[in-house]
């Protein structure tokens, strides 16, 4: 069994064509029903705003399996510490036996996110996207544009975020990835010229609305992966010409169709699931106007992808 560090990692995996080529491949395979993928194990300790998940999933014909803990404390940036941490776990499919312990403090976690929320871009929204509206000024905001640059030409940034000294800073940041970006005081001012709006808060009460969404606007929402998180209100859902998520099941246990899973009702429109929408090229935009959203919650074929990449490239690197 060998053990890797996240200084290990990072040198070796980042968010670049060839880790999306692999994770996209992974979505695709869950999209065949070549994928073995059981519900999340999750826990919440409120009383430490904290949370774990544990993730997991087979890929047919895959060498490896790998099984993620993610662990989110919400207060950390208050006590100097990042929000995530974690490791992945690889074994092998056929024996059973640990093979490696990719010990990545929820690096990877960060990476296959971003990596989702970019190949959702490239299936649903427009290919002439530059400008980006982003909601939430953490670790996964940075990333998520960073994935998206993969996919589309983007160099606006329009910000908001609860707090402002928050924005202001990740507005630095990214002026210095050399994007033009501005700080606005409400959600409704950031999205007003949005291609492409990106929700990355662990909010439990709704901040993007129908009136919010411009024309032509694809949204990916990937803060809501718990039961008690929601970043949409129900009138982006049902305003929305096409809704898609990584799984339905998680998504209406930990998504945004909790929203009328928990009311007993189902959804007043089709539901698309994104390997799906990879595996069999579905073209979901069909007009220059239409508004397209992708409900991201993070699943066991992301882990899989990511935790076996990772491998290759170690292996590589320790050659």
């Amino acid at each position: 069994m060998k053990l890797y560090r996240r200084d290990e990692i990072e040198a070796a995996v980042g968010i670049d064509h060839e880790a999306l080529r692999q994770v996209e491949a992974g979505f695709a395979a869950l999209g065949r029903g070549e994928a073995v993928q059981p519900p999340i194990l999750s826990m919440a300790m409120e009383e430490f705003n904290s949370e774990v998940d544990v993730k997991t999933a087979h890929i047919r014909g895959w060498p490896h399996y790998a099984i993620k803990v993610s662990s989110g404390a919400f207060d950390n940036p208050k006590r100097g510490l990042p929000s995530l941490s974690g490791l992945m776990m690889l074994f092998s499919a056929e024996t059973g036996r640990v093979e490696a312990v990719l010990f990545d403090e929820g690096y990877l976690t960060l990476v296959r996110t971003a990596l989702a929320g970019a190949i959702a871009a490239k299936h649903l929204s427009r290919q002439e996207s530059r400008r980006v509206a982003v909601l939430g000024a953490g670790e996964q905001a940075r990333h998520q544009v960073e994935a998206l640059r993969l996919v589309r030409n983007v160099d606006t940034l329009d910000v908001w975020a609860r707090r402002r000294e928050a924005a202001e800073a990740y507005a630095e940041a990214m002026r210095g990835q050399g994007f033009e970006v501005t700080v606005h005081d409400s959600v409704h001012a950031a999205c007003a010229r949005a291609d492409i709006i990106v929700t990355t808060t662990p909010s439990r009460q709704p901040l993007l609305f129908a009136r919010d969404l411009p024309e032509g606007v694809h949204v990916t929402a990937m803060g809501s992966d718990s039961p008690d998180k929601r970043e949409l209100d129900e009138s982006v859902l049902t305003r929305a010409d096409a809704v898609v998520c990584d799984t339905r099941a998680q998504s209406e246990h930990n998504g945004e169709l909790k929203v009328f899973a928990n009311a007993g009702r189902e959804p007043p429109f089709a539901v698309h699931e994104l390997g799906r929408v990879i595996e069999r090229g579905e073209r979901l935009r069909n007009a220059e106007a239409a508004i397209t959203l992708c409900d991201l919650t993070g699943t066991g074929v992301q882990d899989t992808a990511i935790a076996s990449f990772a491998l290759a490239q170690l292996a590589g690197h320790r050659a």
